[in-house]
């Protein structure tokens, strides 16, 4: 069952699945199946094995669930062959949950209240439909004082709450109202606090059909409830459910098919308990799961939009080899600096006050000026936080005629870093402007090296982060982290805790381990050495392995994202074609036009291994993020009030959301470019258009300087 699920929904060989699914019961990461086990999987890439992983465990929580289940209700005698396959056929935890609803204990009900009095068989009764006298005569048998049910009346009230219950317990009702609610239903909301102004007012009277409502509204319509600015609730034609209802449970007793005959007792009572059971049970329970469903949905397409910004923004290209100046800007507290060098370590800490209320701007523009004179200084990044507007203005008079640049950088998460155990382990004598100073620097130094030190939830490139299930999106940006970490590699002679945290096979103890062995021998000379690492064993190494890479190393591949497990392959290879480790880095390797199937069948090599050997013996040791955009550096700085409707400008994505997507054009606020000016033609999702980190060129078409407002078009 969960083979055959898992090859439909991802489109994969039963071959595929079984091969996944033992590699990962035998305790192979995700990064680790994707890159080095391509031959045994079918190169099955990262995105599919985490999603394989993520169902995996569902599938298997399912089943489990399901004998369960089984055994429950076989052990109250009343598991029926029938039964037992639509246990077993339930694709979804919610299906099955209908199907167990009828055997679940429930305490203190209407109905079980009622059958408390005894009152059960007569609800058997009127569910037969086939009495022929009034049910109040037949009601008289159940008066019973000492239990409560003083009249015939009150006997036959007990018996609705009971077949109200009944119907609400019937799995098939329950799977065809959520459908018939979900297709033809609407959601609606209405102002609580009247005329009170807010970001919600567009919901203060508002409908939208449910199966078309986007996932960023209901996120909206859920945030503005919790706040306490809209009520929600979700409509449907009433009477379309009532009658489906009806022409399941009351029987015809007509012989002619054309004709239509009710029992006449029993017909009025079941049709009462029919209404109550929809609007006290079934409705209730309907709307919660058909919100939450939406909601679920809503927050799988946000943290998925989120998990690619964040991919995007972990692999921003470096800038490497500059002499950073990080500014952490403020008004009150003053401007906190902080001068990195070329390889990140910090030279020196400043405190300047050139902004309100201080205003020192001659004394501080003096000490920028010396700094950026004694260490050589190549590039400011100035924080895009609280006075970033105004520190741009004086950084930018202050480097003219210089070669020295500037750049915004997104601070986001930069105090947190500044506030964390970890920051106070790494500078301790440092106050947490100065932290934040440096965290600035560094993250346009080396973003992924920098950001993996912040909780991914609180680097800013989201939407309603903070609304939606945290364990989820921990989970979800986590693996976001370890996948680019992985595909980037680290360095593991200046690798901090932080990045080996995030290695195929590592965790914090193997992690703080390598760091304490670096600590007391010295730098790794070979990858062979993290055997000798306290409890890093064979497993932990033949994951992790691959993933690190050691600077000028006694074998040359140790600085190339070929695992050791290959190394014999490789070297055989190379003697093949006439060349040694020697040649490995230079510029004579000659391995193009090979016959790969050849030297696959003669080497024992796996066709996919091989092709990975040889791109990475082509290029040693190459990051994959010189690919990207570099950070654009500038001289001039804008300010909202400069900005003019027509203007065209060179920007940079920030955020992507469901409708558009944040541009920073030098000013402290981004734009939007909604998706509609995007492109010359329908966008399902912005990220189809632009990425995170993204150099485009914009229009300004409206500027609201007040609630600080800017709508760009990339349509120029």
């Amino acid at each position: 069952m969960i083979t055959k699920t898992l090859q439909k929904e991802l489109n994969i060989s039963s071959w595929q699945v079984n091969r996944v699914i033992k590699l990962i019961d035998e305790g192979n990461t995700i990064p680790f199946i994707a890159r080095y086990r391509k031959d045994v999987t079918g190169s099955l890439n990262d995105e599919i094995l985490r999603k394989f992983d993520e169902r995996l465990k569902y599938l298997r929580n399912l089943e489990d669930k399901k004998n369960k289940i089984i055994e429950r209700i076989e052990s109250l005698g009343k598991l029926s062959d029938e039964l037992k396959k639509s246990i077993l056929n339930a694709e979804t935890l919610v299906e099955l949950e209908d199907i167990y609803r009828p055997f679940k204990s429930k305490k203190n009900t209407r109905a079980t209240i009622a059958k408390e009095k005894g009152l059960e068989p007569l609800a058997q009764i009127i569910l037969k439909q086939d009495v022929e006298k009034p049910v109040i005569d037949i009601a008289r048998d159940y008066i019973n004082p000492e239990k409560d049910v003083l009249t015939a009346q009150d006997a036959i009230d007990g018996a609705k709450d009971i077949i109200a219950e009944i119907i609400s317990d019937n799995s098939d009702f329950r799977k065809k109202i959520r459908q018939n609610t979900f297709h033809t239903g609407k959601i609606e909301t209405k102002d609580k606090n009247k005329n009170l102004s807010s970001e919600y007012e567009i919901y203060y009277d508002y409908s939208e059909d449910l199966r078309k409502i986007p996932p960023h509204r209901i996120l909206a319509i859920n945030r503005a409830e919790k706040e306490g600015f809209i009520r929600a609730k979700v409509t449907v034609e009433i009477d379309d459910i009532i009658r489906y209802l009806s022409r399941h449970i009351l029987k015809n007793k007509s012989k002619i098919p054309e004709k239509i005959e009710y029992n006449p007792h029993t017909t009025p009572i079941i049709k009462e308990s029919i209404k109550d059971s929809y609007k006290r049970l079934i409705s209730p329970a309907i709307e919660r799961e058909i919100r939450n469903l939406l909601t679920k949905k809503a927050e799988e397409k946000s943290i998925k939009v989120f998990a690619q910004n964040l991919n995007q923004l972990l692999m921003e290209s470096p800038l490497s080899g500059k002499t950073i100046l990080g500014w952490d800007p403020a008004f009150r507290t003053g401007c906190k600096l902080a001068i990195i060098d070329r390889t990140g370590k910090v030279l020196d800490t400043a405190l300047i006050y050139p902004t309100e209320p201080q205003n020192k701007i001659k004394e501080s523009k003096k000490i920028v000026r010396d700094l950026i004179k004694k260490y050589d200084i190549d590039v400011i990044a100035i924080g895009n936080g609280t006075a970033s507007r105004e520190s741009a203005e004086i950084v930018a008079d202050i480097i003219k005629n210089t070669s020295v640049e500037f750049i915004i950088v997104n601070e986001a998460g930069a105090s947190v870093y500044s506030a964390s155990k970890l920051a106070d382990e790494e500078f301790p004598d440092f106050s947490e402007g100065e932290r934040s100073a440096v965290s600035i620097a560094r993250r346009l130094q080396d973003p992924l090296a920098e950001l993996v030190k912040i909780d991914p939830k609180s680097i800013g490139v989201g939407q309603y982060q903070h609304d939606m299930n945290q364990k989820e999106l921990s989970q979800s940006l986590n693996g976001v982290v370890e996948k680019v970490v992985n595909e980037v590699g680290v360095d593991l002679n200046t690798a901090s805790y932080s990045l080996l945290n995030y290695v195929s096979g590592l965790n914090k103890t193997t992690s703080k381990n390598i760091i304490e062995y670096r600590d007391n021998n010295g730098s790794f000379n070979n990858r062979e050495e993290l055997l000798n690492v306290k409890k890093l064993g064979k497993k932990t190494y033949e994951q992790c392995a691959g993933f690190v890479k050691i600077d000028n190393p006694q074998n040359p591949l140790d600085n190339t994202t070929i695992h050791p497990e290959s190394y014999d392959a490789t070297i055989k290879l190379l003697k093949s074609l006439g060349y040694s480790l020697n040649d490995v880095g230079k510029n004579n390797l000659k391995l193009d036009d090979l016959n790969l199937e050849e030297i696959s069948s003669k080497h024992d090599i796996g066709i996919e291994t091989l092709k990975d050997i040889i791109k990475e013996l082509k290029k040693p040791g190459r990051d994959p993020r010189d690919d990207m955009p570099k950070p654009k550096l500038r001289k001039n700085v804008l300010s909202i009030e400069d900005l003019e409707e027509g203007m065209v400008l060179e920007g940079t994505v920030r955020n992507i959301v469901d409708f558009g997507a944040f541009v920073d054009i030098g000013v402290h606020q981004d734009g939007l470019v909604h998706k509609s000016q995007l492109a010359n033609k329908f966008v399902k999702h912005p990220l189809d258009i632009v990425s995170v980190g993204q150099i485009v060129d914009v229009k300004v078409l409206d500027v609201d300087i007040q609630r600080k407002r800017i709508q760009l078009s990339m349509l120029i």
